[in-house]
């Protein structure tokens, strides 16, 4: 799982223990209301992941950020759902374990799951001592790994009503629009170019299918040994049945290559830049071959990714300036948001500069 950052006392502010332990003795299989120690994981801006640990019990806690929420954001049911339905497919997802819509409990809805033993690949150092070998193999899996999720036939698993795939791209473009006119605190002219310049190139022609919305190599858990196999996606939070080329964008705008000056540097962290690593290129070629889908509005789909990013950086960074973010970075990322602007025009030219 992620690594953690902070003690249990910082949390109580964020989660009554006591009312969370009384809650796991009534509704979750094994667990008490005995006293349980909390650490909340490092990494994660959005919502909170929270490590609970009750004797020999270990799970993970997850709830939305604090203060006000954007409409449709931070929607633990909609994770909860989705994990639940995919436990029989080929995606690896952690077992869900109970989830609570009553927000008296710890101020709002929460789900618990079970705590899957990989480890998350954040920065560059995680992967310096890859083989070229393994960090090709993991590569490949990654992009699989997405295939598979689009492969779901999500009536089969019971998610026929997940979302509207009809007229998804275009909704979605209006979907963050909303979302930045409602957080943004301050005005940025390109942000209108960009926004005009989408609405001009919504692609017409989309299939369907289970979207996961946040695709990248931090959202999974991976084995430790003997290889390097993905073990679960997590943050499923904006998962939903849409076009699935959103996701191959935004997977684009997350990866890194060897020697990339691909800003900003909490998106593209480095994790694959380091040797071995397939290009934003092969990873599209791999998928294509996989898939036999069709790539020609591949900028489009890069673009919106950025633009989403730069949406969701302002939104953390309103939080930020009202004190209402947990853990550290939060104050770095307002000064992000213009990169991520830039960087959704340029893709409109060049989806893998």
């Amino acid at each position: 799982m992620p690594s953690t950052s902070g003690s249990g006392e910082s949390l109580d502010r964020v989660i009554d223990r006591f009312a969370l332990q009384a809650w796991l003795s009534s509704e979750v299989e094994g667990w008490t209301d005995d006293p349980v120690s909390m650490e909340i994981a490092s990494g994660g801006r959005s919502n909170l992941t929270i490590f609970v640990q009750q004797g020999e019990r270990n799970a993970v806690l997850r709830r939305p950020p604090l203060g006000p929420l954007l409409p449709s954001a931070h929607n633990m049911e909609r994770e909860f759902r989705v994990m639940g339905a995919l436990r029989d497919t080929a995606v690896p997802v952690p077992r869900v374990h109970a989830l609570c819509t009553d927000s008296s409990v710890i101020g709002s809805t929460f789900y618990l799951m079970e705590r899957v033993e990989g480890r998350t690949l954040s920065v560059a150092s995680d992967t310096s001592n890859f083989t070229a070998e393994e960090a090709a193999e993991l590569s490949a899996d990654f992009v699989d790994v997405l295939t598979d999720i689009h492969a779901v036939d999500y009536r089969a698993v019971g998610l026929s009503d997940f979302g509207r795939p009809e007229g998804y791209v275009a909704r979605q473009v209006q979907r963050w629009l909303m979302q930045w006119e409602q957080s943004a605190t301050r005005v940025f002219p390109k942000m209108d170019a960009l926004v005009r310049q989408l609405n001009s190139r919504v692609p017409l022609n989309s299939k369907a299918s289970l979207v996961h919305g946040d695709y990248r190599l931090d959202n999974l858990l991976i084995a430790s040994a003997p290889s390097l196999e993905p073990l679960a996606v997590l943050d499923w939070e904006m998962s939903t049945l849409g076009d699935p080329l959103t996701d191959v964008g935004l997977m684009l705008v997350y990866w890194s290559e060897p020697g990339d000056t691909h800003p900003p540097s909490s998106v593209a962290t480095q994790i694959a830049g380091n040797p071995g690593f397939l290009s934003r290129r092969e990873l599209v070629n791999r998928y294509v071959t996989l898939t036999g889908a069709n790539l020609d509005d591949l900028p489009f789909y890069v673009a919106l990714g950025y633009f989403k990013l730069a949406v969701i950086f302002e939104g953390i960074h309103q939080r930020h300036l009202t004190g209402r973010t947990v853990g550290e970075g939060f104050d770095q990322l307002g000064a992000e948001v213009p990169l991520l602007i830039n960087r959704a025009l340029e893709a409109l030219a060049n989806p893998f500069n």
